[in-house]
């Protein structure tokens, strides 16, 4: 028996070969999602379930950001279909890891942040990452070393050390969040910068970046050169002058 025809099929048919043909050029953005949506559900149609989310979400982008409870709150979306936005998802975030992996970071804070804030940005609460680095700037290992509200006091540089001279790291970067969504450095976060480069420089390990990630944006301590002044300040301060710190 011949099995009846599913809606749409024909029209997924069509944007399947499309894709394959010529890439995702000419698409609109809820074609991309259509087809994404109907990866876990291969005989639904999810046409409209697709405009929807583009509609909430705004941008192509914004779709594949969303986290995935906030998809299933669109009438239509379930568990199911949203199998093909978390596959992008995943995809994307090894490739950014396996991306900055391969090379030296040192001067791409926007390739950490790009990594990093998808597993960051849902987090309601301060996660405080450390990246330790070989004397090639690749990185070794990346750790969730504290987490809450971060302040002097609950960010430890001894861990820190104790982690890197494990890892046998030359260098280090360290990351954390505000779930508020402003990434602007808060006097505590400045604080905590100087004590860490401090007990950083004396075991000889360098600090490259502090990278504090807010609502899609980020701060870099080092793109704002505020780790040379720090370490300038620790020098004067060594030879005997007045520094910031």
């Amino acid at each position: 028996m011949e099995e009846p025809k599913v809606k749409g099929e024909g029209h997924r048919k069509r944007l399947r070969e499309k894709l394959i043909k010529s890439g995702i050029a000419g698409f609109h953005d809820y074609e991309i999602v259509e087809l994404l949506l109907t990866l876990g559900t291969p005989r639904k149609d999810c046409k409209q379930q697709a405009k929807a989310a583009i509609k909430k979400f705004k941008t192509l982008r914004g779709v594949l950001e969303a986290p995935l409870e906030e998809l299933q709150e669109i009438k239509g979306i379930g568990p199911h279909n949203v199998f093909g936005i978390k596959l992008v998802q995943e995809v994307a975030r090894e490739f950014l890891k396996e991306k900055i992996l391969e090379k030296p970071i040192s001067k791409s804070s926007k390739e950490v942040f790009d990594y990093l804030y998808h597993s960051m940005r849902d987090v309601k609460k301060e996660i405080f990452k450390v990246l330790f680095l070989d004397g090639k700037n690749h990185i070794i290992d990346i750790e969730d070393l504290f987490e809450g509200t971060l302040n002097i006091s609950s960010v430890y540089p001894r861990e820190i050390i104790k982690s890197a001279i494990k890892h046998n790291a030359v260098a280090l970067i360290f990351v954390h969040n505000h779930p508020s969504g402003s990434p602007e450095p808060s006097l505590s976060d400045k604080e905590i910068t100087k004590d860490l480069i401090e007990a950083s420089n004396t075991m000889q390990i360098k600090v490259l970046d502090h990278i504090v990630i807010g609502n899609n944006e980020y701060f870099s301590f080092a793109d704002e050169g505020l780790i040379e002044e720090y370490n300038m300040d620790l020098l004067n301060i060594k030879k005997g002058g007045k520094g910031r710190l």
